[in-house]
């Protein structure tokens, strides 16, 4: 299969999971971002808050809400097929991907077995989405 045809495929996998949007909006309303933090406590061996930081083994989440997918330009760790992406970030598909980032995609390069609780997701999309606003300078 052709890098683009994969990719599709990727992207219909993530965008047609079986979430829908009452749902991802139930479980967040129910979320509790202080727990979002602590399921966190992982992803902070590769990945960092703070866009002025040195990337990691993984880039920066400081603004990933809204960001196009592999487009951090400090990062240079992204897969070919991550920096052809044209798609962006959104609390659904951040959720979709991590219930199974190496069976969504299994080329990537991020090395993780997911959040496999869907309400740990959701706590932690919470917090991802309070703590990752890139805050501009006055």
């Amino acid at each position: 299969m052709n890098r683009a045809a994969h990719w599709s495929c990727l992207v219909l996998a993530l965008l047609a999971a079986p979430l829908s949007a009452d749902e991802l909006a139930h479980r967040l309303a129910l979320a509790e971002p202080d727990r979002g933090r602590v399921v966190f406590g992982p992803c902070r061996i590769c990945h960092s808050l703070d866009p002025a930081r040195r990337p990691g083994l993984g880039p920066a989440l400081a603004g990933v809400f809204g960001r196009v997918v592999g487009s951090q330009e400090n990062f240079p760790g992204y897969s070919a097929t991550f920096r052809d992406a044209q798609f962006v970030w959104t609390p659904k598909l951040m959720y979709n991907w991590l219930a199974d980032p190496m069976g969504y995609y299994p080329g990537s390069s991020m090395m993780s077995l997911g959040v496999p609780d869907a309400q740990d997701r959701a706590d932690l999309i919470a917090w991802l989405m309070q703590s990752t606003v890139e805050r501009k300078s006055p």
